[in-house]
């Protein structure tokens, strides 16, 4: 039976004690602190939490290192949630366990199957238009499922090549009013983004928004921070190197349904 969420719900999931042996691939492995990476995790909830978000979290998965990275195994649209089919084989086992929690938060479930593959930290949605990375982990048959998946509903799909990055959301994201930011270095094409805004630093590609003058970011860019200031916009920041560690940042910890 499905429930209407909250206005803003929060969908999250615990790291695993064997949150170092997550999967790398443009990084080269350095030691992660397990118990640092609970305690990051925990001030990163509190700070929706803090806000006014209902948090509800995915059951814990502790085989599955790369499961705190929750946004990859779904992506929301208005009322339909898009159960993804990750690109690496070893992050196909978390899908199952976020449609528990998913079941109860939305009026409708879609999923993307063999041979799609798709990722959510490969979705940026900027108003009605979904931006689809392109990398090794979300493929043009699983860009095409979800173009057809969305485009009846009124949104427009747009891809994007990505090769400088893990996921698209690794190199872009999107401030409150549809501005794209991101670090130059990794972004293989600036021209595809009606206005984009480069950052200072790498750990400052990555927003998220909390509501409309209120971003997200990681404590790690001060310079982007101040920069974002400018505009006018609040920025909190929480640390999350341990996460940064495996090629993960704010967007990816958590699923945000509006």
């Amino acid at each position: 039976m499905v429930t209407e969420p909250a206005p803003r719900t929060l969908l999250v999931r615990p790291p695993s004690p064997r949150l170092a042996d997550g999967e790398l691939t443009h990084l080269e492995r350095v030691p992660v602190d397990a118990g640092l990476a609970a305690v990051q995790w925990r001030r990163y909830v509190d700070v929706f939490r803090d806000r006014g978000w209902a948090v509800r979290e995915v059951p814990a998965a502790q085989g599955h290192p790369d499961g705190v990275f929750v946004e990859d195994a779904v992506v929301v649209f208005d009322g339909l949630a898009v159960l993804t089919r990750p690109g690496a084989l070893s992050r196909r086992g978390e899908v199952a366990s976020v449609r528990q929690v998913v079941e109860g938060v939305v009026h409708e479930i879609a999923e993307i199957t063999e041979p799609g593959t798709l990722e959510g930290g490969d979705i940026l949605k900027v108003g009605r238009t979904a931006y689809v990375g392109r990398t090794a982990r979300t493929n043009g048959d699983g860009a095409a499922q979800l173009r057809a998946l969305l485009e009846p509903r009124g949104w427009r799909v747009v891809e994007v090549p990505v090769t400088r990055a893990l996921h698209l959301k690794s190199a872009v994201t999107a401030l409150p009013d549809g501005t794209i930011i991101g670090y130059r270095p990794l972004v293989d094409d600036v021209t595809l983004f009606e206005e984009f805004l480069p950052v200072p630093e790498a750990e400052g590609n990555a927003v998220v928004v909390l509501d409309e003058t209120t971003v997200l970011l990681s404590d790690a860019a001060p310079a982007t921070a101040e920069l974002l200031r400018g505009r006018g916009l609040t920025v909190l920041t929480t640390p999350v190197t341990e996460f940064e560690k495996l090629e993960g940042c704010v967007t990816c910890l958590s699923v945000r349904v509006r």
